[in-house]
């Protein structure tokens, strides 16, 4: 299993690390895609555009609300939610869009029990989840418990009014 420490922050602020363990037997294509936005340092510097406190919170595509990062997504990746991993609290799953084979770099914390998206769903894919949050609970609920508002872009109660940073993302020494 690889691990990838996250660190977080706000504004000026430095709120912690969150430690994710991946699960490269279960979601080989999908660990694989994420480590390389890792190695690549993709994710330095994006936001947590999506949060709902009972439900999840996304990141990994935007820089500022407005703006997603464009520069350095890579194509596509084979959808593998039919891995038996399941959207519990603290795992962590690929975000897409209605097209089941779409991730690219938006990943998800689930932050409740999401067993509606778990493979086969109501699309008959679901949400693949690849890893779990090992630590930096903490760190999880300022995320968690960031106020929101209204986001055009989601049409929802979702767009944090200031978005936790992800000021770097890097493999842990084993």
């Amino acid at each position: 299993m690889s691990r990838v420490e996250l660190r977080i922050g706000c504004g000026d602020e430095d709120w912690g690390s969150l430690t994710l363990e991946l699960d490269e037997q279960r979601a080989p294509l999908t660990t694989a895609n994420f480590l390389r936005y890792v190695d690549d340092g993709f994710y330095d510097g994006t936001i947590f555009h999506r949060v709902i406190g009972h439900f999840m919170a996304q990141g990994g595509g935007f820089v500022t609300p407005e703006r997603q990062k464009i520069a350095g997504l890579h194509p596509p990746i084979r959808n593998e939610a039919g891995n038996g991993l399941l959207n519990e609290p603290g795992t962590i799953a690929m975000a897409r869009t209605s097209d089941a084979h779409s991730a690219t770099s938006q990943f998800f914390i689930n932050l409740g029990d999401n067993r509606f998206l778990n493979h086969p769903a109501h699309d008959g894919w679901g949400y693949c989840v690849f890893g779990r949050v090992t630590g930096g609970q903490a760190v999880l609920e300022r995320i968690r418990n960031t106020p929101v508002q209204h986001s055009p872009l989601m049409g929802e109660q979702s767009l944090p009014v200031h978005p936790p940073v992800i000021r770097s993302a890097r493999r842990c020494a084993d």
